[in-house]
């Protein structure tokens, strides 16, 4: 059995996803959470620190959780409640637990943007979508039917996206931003993209769309952001042959 020392293990995520230099949202904390007695053996990568997370990682015998969505945003929370719950849950078990936010979001090569624009086939993928001044997604070229783009989007994602056809019917620019990327909606537009697809968006980026001649295509928070934590679980078992699993616990949000 692979045992990995759960300090260098951390530190080499830290610094693959140059989590100390990525700014993120107020109070969000990349990197380990909660440290458990010291090794890793087996890997369960989910998309969310959640109970139900917490307790598949508990039954399949792993002893690390990475996540996309950590246990901490905005003011910091007593241990109280489910939040105790889940924090108990972890040390009880000693299974530790390692988030990666916006770190993993704009990472070149296994970002959530950029391994969904691989599958979806895009070409000459670059960055795209500033947040604090670092691109958090990105652009590529596909020359096809905005039907047909549509079809291979609802295969890669699992399900049919929700489509506003505000722009042309033949897509050759698509921007991509995974999870709550409706607010980058403008900046799609500035940079002369034709499509953009994302997770999620407000009631108005639909007449956003529409009045600036734009595909929007509204793949899911939860769809559009497997993809991530499922790669940088495949580099850690590369890395140091730590096996992984995914545990898939959809919100259809």
């Amino acid at each position: 059995m692979t045992q990995v020392d759960l300090a260098a293990l951390a530190a080499h995520l830290d610094a693959f996803l140059a989590v100390l230099d990525i700014p993120d949202g107020p109070g969000s904390l990349n990197g380990l959470q909660v440290e458990n007695s010291g090794s890793v053996t087996g890997i369960v990568a989910a998309v969310d620190a959640c109970q139900a997370t917490i307790d598949g990682t508990i039954a399949a015998g792993a002893n690390l959780l990475l996540v996309h969505h950590g246990l901490f945003w905005g003011d910091p929370q007593p241990l109280t409640g489910r939040h105790y719950s889940r924090v108990r849950a972890l040390l009880e078990a000693d299974v530790a637990l390692y988030s990666a936010h916006l770190p993993l979001d704009c990472h070149s090569e296994l970002g959530n943007s950029a391994v969904l624009a691989r599958e979806l086939g895009l070409d000459s993928i670059e960055p795209f979508a500033e947040y604090k001044g670092i691109p958090i997604g990105v652009q590529g070229v596909v020359h096809e039917s905005r039907d047909s783009f549509v079809r291979r989007v609802a295969q890669v994602l699992g399900g049919p996206p929700h489509v506003v056809p505000g722009g042309p019917a033949h897509v050759s620019k698509v921007g991509i931003v995974t999870g709550s990327g409706g607010s980058m909606l403008e900046q799609a537009r500035s940079a002369g993209i034709d499509t953009f697809l994302t997770g999620e968006g407000t009631h108005h980026t639909h007449f956003d769309a529409e009045e600036w001649g734009l595909n929007l295509i509204f793949g899911g928070h939860y769809a559009t952001e497997t993809f991530g934590v499922k790669a940088l679980a495949e580099h850690i078992r590369q890395q140091f042959g730590v096996p992984w699993e995914f545990f898939d616990h959809p919100t259809g949000l």
